[in-house]
């Protein structure tokens, strides 16, 4: 396997970004119109680096990457089950903010880690084949697509799990159409310096990967 200079480091930070997102998810905020929760505005980050990773290392090392983080998400979710069960001492009071706020709720769980993988994959591999059918050109395009599909999946699979036959349907529908809007806006506002990051690390890691014999099958990391 090729070694590379910043992928260990865009590794690390998706997969912070992705611990981040999920521990700030537990404060709704509501902007305007908008209403979401709070890990929505570190979020999009994971596709724009999920952009990133495909575009310039190819589909087989963003699916490790996906698969790194979605190993660090699952490891946080078990600490802070085990921390949540374990007794408090007698003289801290926190055991309720920290179950409120940290606190493990089976279906969130379940429909992030879901929607992770359903939607970074497909993000993924979208990109990869456009940019086959492409030649490599109209990347704009072809992260704004793959991520238009990435987060309607991603979106709506957490919604269904997590709040389906929980919230009214009314405002399940508001909270997706504020998540999906807001998530879109921030790739495309974040797109001049996706261009530059794409530019520089092809240029340092002499690399511009193109998944023409790829195994895109996402359970695999051969």
């Amino acid at each position: 396997m090729r070694s590379y200079k910043y992928l260990a480091f865009i590794t690390t930070f998706f997969s912070v970004v992705l611990i981040l997102s999920n521990i700030a998810s537990s404060k709704i905020l509501s902007l305007g119109w908008f209403s979401f929760d709070g890990g929505t505005i570190l979020f999009p980050l994971a596709y724009i680096f999920g952009d990133v990773l495909t575009e310039v290392y190819g589909y087989a090392n963003s699916r490790r990457v996906i698969w790194t983080g979605f190993i660090m998400n699952v490891l946080m979710v078990l600490v802070f089950w085990i921390v949540g069960i374990l007794p408090p001492a007698m003289d801290w009071s926190n055991q309720t903010a920290f179950d409120a706020i940290l606190g493990v709720v089976p279906r969130i769980v379940l429909g992030s880690l879901c929607a992770y993988l359903i939607g970074e994959f497909l993000n993924s591999y979208i990109l990869a084949k456009l940019k086959v059918k492409t030649a490599g050109k109209y990347f704009w395009l072809r992260a704004l697509g793959s991520t238009l599909v990435g987060e309607f999946f991603d979106t709506t699979v957490f919604l269904l799990i997590a709040f389906a036959g929980v919230l009214p349907w009314n405002l399940i529908w508001i909270i997706w159409l504020s998540n999906y809007i807001f998530k879109v806006g921030i790739e495309i506002i974040f797109l001049p310096l996706t261009y530059r990051v794409v530019a520089f690390l092809k240029k340092k890691e002499n690399e511009d990967y193109f998944d023409k014999d790829t195994n895109f099958n996402p359970l695999t990391l051969s």
